[in-house]
This record gives structure tokens, C-alpha cells and sequence, in this order.
């Protein structure tokens, strides 16, 4: 078994510990399922220990076998960074005869044994094997012309008006924008496409393209987001103010349609806002989250109305990871608070983090008052090769928004009465 493969056992063998599945346990690390799980079959190593160190933890390993398990992801990762030799790859590489179809390769198990290839398909291909070699001695004795000339008809095929505003010994982009791929010439002729003939072209999902922006074109950010500010704390509890009578307001909505109740009442957040930040790199390259700021751009008196109670008291035995942030503060900072799985601390995310294509993340954030209706939005710093940007987080182009409830009406939904009645 390689490093890899050795590093992989480990994680299943505490994962076999728990009771979870890996659907539980990636909500618990705040990772996508498919990412947790391509680390435990060996499939992806994390550039970044601290999710296998959350992941140790969550399954209750000793400090001896959390010891062993950095031990292996060191090694693990030293694995996939060494490069391939010459003869893992001739070892790994079918032979030309095994090129035929599958059908051809099923053995003595076959009711009737399959004709081989005729001999003169094998002679065709051994001629054309032959030419191709000549062919390449040829170009490489050319190549090697003493005064560096090269032949008539090259010259001839590409002659012609050079663009003016190219160049053969053009100097390489070193900006860090948009970086070109090892190995890759850094001219090509006018008539050759940029993408390679055997390589389908990147969906335009998958990270920025490797082509030079256009001059006054902005490169394209290493990094996506999606922000979600409907979420309830525990997934059940949360406060709405809202400017109208019981009477006309309809009943507690599930969760997941808490954004619409929310727009066709006219609701503000009461008493504290949850953001739900997923933070993904657009390639496999790290991007490195610098820093999380918090930006007030408004503040008046609570709004009027009454506030709206969506539950009748909740709890759980997990309490997230989350930012903590106090919007009665004249600065408000966004604190990292490490979080707890029935009694097994969570690590608080420490500034800088990084991420990619394959290790998301998902960042709570957690803002509260008590004496203004606040408007807010938050600032993430990145770096990656070079490069460094300010990504603004709100809701849709908009401020994130919260109000106080203290002092106002404050209602619960009677399910029996189906009605909204005092707060008890």
C-alpha cells in the first residue's frame, strides 16, 4: 500500500468508529460529502491539514493517532506532489496490441476463440510505424542545420507580415493575472488555436482562462461565492420584524422558503442576521483567505413593527463554528468562536485559510444588535500567485440588513389555534 492509500486507511478506520455517515460528518466539518469522501478511498489528499485535523477530532482519535495521521498526510502529500518517472510511465502504458476492442481480451472464458488481427493490418501498421520514425529523423536532421537557417520551404510556409504589435522573443506575462501553464511556448502562429487539439476546452465554470485578458479587461477572479442570509440558527430559530398586525401575517414558513415569507412581508432580521458564506477556488490551485471584515454603511432606530418568533424554542447537541460580530460596536470585527459536537470541540477558523476546486468552504457568520437597524456588508481578502483582491459580500447587491427587537411586541405561532399569540 503506497502513502496515500496508507493515509486513506487511517481515515476510514476512525470514520468505522462513529455511528455517521459520511453525509452527517461532512455537515459536521462544514465539506462537501464528495470531498470527504474522495479523501477517505484515496481518490484526493487535502492541501491543508486542519480539515483532517476537525475530522480527527470529530471521530475521537487519540492524541497518538493524531499524531500517526499528520505523520501519513505529510507523506500523503509529498506522494502527490512527486513527479511521475519515465518508467512508471511505460509501466502504467498499454502496449499497441492491446488497443483492440474489449470484446478481443475476454480469454479462454469465450465460447469460440476470436481471429486475431489479418497480417497485412499488422504489416500496415508497421510500415506506417516506420515512416513516422523516417520521418522524425529527418525534421530532427534539418533542425540541426549548422548556420541555424532553415530550409527553403519552411521559410516559405511562414513567411508573411509579421502583427505589429508581436513579437518572436516577447517577454512572458510575470503579473500574475493569468499565468501561463508549464510547458506551454509563449508564442504561438496566428493560425494555431490556443486550446490543444486532444484537450476538450474548460467549462466556463471550471476557473478563469488561461488566454491574456484584453487590454482594459479585469482578469478573472480565482475564487467563487455564494452568500446566504435566510438561516436560521439550529435551523429553526429566528426572529423577523415585521410592520403589520398578527392578524395579517401568515404562518412561520418552512426554512427553506424563509427567504420568500420574508420578501412578501416586507420582514427585516430581528435581533441578529446569519450568513451563510461558501467560499470555493475556481482551479485546483490554493487561494488564500487573508482576512473578514465587516463594512456599516447605515444606522438608524429599530424599525417599527412587531417582531415575529419562527419557532418555539429549539436546540441540538452541534453548535457550528461561526464569526461572531456586534454591530453596536463603532468598529465591528468579525470574531472567529470555535464551535462543539456533543462535547468535541470545533476549531475556530483561523485567518488566513485557504481553498480551491476541491476543498470548499462554508463560513458562518453571525451579526447582532440590540439598539439599530444596521445596514452591512462584508469584505474578504484573497491572495493567490501573485495576486491579491477584495471580494464585497452582501445580499445581492444589496446590504445585508438588521434590526433590534428590544422593547418591540413579540409574537409565537399557536399551532393549535392557528394563530399568532404573545411570546411566552
Amino acid at each position: 500500500m503506497d502513502d496515500v492509500g496508507e493515509f486513506a486507511a487511517l481515515l476510514r478506520t476512525l470514520k468505522e468508529r462513529t455511528d455517521r455517515s459520511y453525509g452527517s460528518l461532512a455537515r459536521r466539518l462544514a465539506m462537501n460529502t464528495s470531498t470527504l469522501h474522495r479523501y477517505c478511498a484515496g481518490e484526493a489528499v487535502p492541501v491543508d491539514f486542519a480539515p483532517v485535523e476537525r475530522f480527527a477530532a470529530l471521530c475521537g482519535a487519540t492524541p497518538e493517532e493524531r499524531l500517526e495521521l499528520h505523520r501519513r498526510w505529510l507523506l500523503a502529500v509529498a506522494a502527490r506532489r512527486r513527479p511521475r518517472t519515465a518508467s512508471a510511465v511505460e509501466e502504467t502504458a498499454p502496449p499497441v496490441e492491446e488497443k483492440a476492442p474489449p470484446v478481443e481480451e475476454k480469454g479462454d472464458s469465450d465460447p469460440a476463440p476470436l481471429p486475431r488481427r489479418p497480417w497485412y493490418r499488422r504489416r500496415r501498421v508497421a510500415v506506417g510505424l516506420a515512416a513516422a520514425c523516417a520521418l522524425l529523423a529527418t525534421l530532427g536532421s534539418l533542425s540541426a542545420l549548422p548556420d541555424g537557417r532553415r530550409p527553403a520551404a519552411d521559410r516559405a510556409r511562414t513567411a508573411g507580415p509579421a502583427p505589429s504589435d508581436t513579437t518572436e522573443a516577447k517577454a512572458p506575462d510575470r503579473s500574475g493575472t493569468s499565468p501561463t501553464p508549464s510547458g506551454s511556448p509563449t508564442t504561438k502562429p496566428p493560425s494555431v488555436s490556443a486550446t490543444p487539439k486532444n484537450k476538450p476546452s474548460p467549462a466556463p465554470s471550471s476557473g478563469p482562462s488561461t488566454t491574456p485578458p484584453a487590454s482594459g479587461q479585469k482578469p478573472a477572479l480565482p475564487l467563487t461565492w455564494s452568500a446566504d442570509s435566510q438561516v436560521w440558527n439550529l435551523g429553526c430559530g429566528h426572529d423577523y420584524v415585521v410592520a403589520k398586525p398578527p392578524r395579517q401575517v401568515p404562518p412561520p414558513p418552512a426554512p427553506q422558503d424563509a427567504g420568500t415569507w420574508a420578501a412578501t412581508q416586507g420582514a427585516v432580521h430581528g435581533g441578529e442576521t446569519i450568513v451563510e458564506l461558501s467560499v470555493q477556488g475556481r482551479t485546483d490551485t490554493a487561494v488564500v483567505l487573508n482576512a473578514l471584515r465587516v463594512r456599516v454603511v447605515g444606522r438608524t432606530a429599530p424599525a417599527p413593527g412587531n417582531a415575529y418568533a419562527m419557532d418555539q424554542g429549539c436546540g441540538g447537541a452541534v453548535t457550528p463554528r461561526y464569526f461572531d460580530v456586534n454591530l453596536d460596536k463603532d468598529r465591528p470585527i468579525a470574531r472567529a468562536v470555535a464551535g462543539s459536537d456533543t462535547g468535541v470541540p470545533i476549531p475556530a477558523v483561523r485567518m488566513p485559510y485557504r481553498v480551491s476546486a476541491k476543498d470548499p468552504e462554508v463560513l458562518l457568520v453571525t451579526a447582532r444588535t440590540v439598539t439599530c437597524d444596521c445596514r452591512w456588508y462584508l469584505e474578504l481578502d484573497w491572495s493567490s500567485q501573485g495576486r491579491r483582491g477584495t471580494v464585497r459580500i452582501d445580499d445581492a447587491g444589496r446590504p445585508f440588513r438588521t434590526s433590534g427587537i428590544k422593547g418591540l411586541p413579540r409574537y409565537m405561532y399557536d399551532t393549535s389555534a392557528r394563530r399568532w399569540g404573545p411570546y411566552s
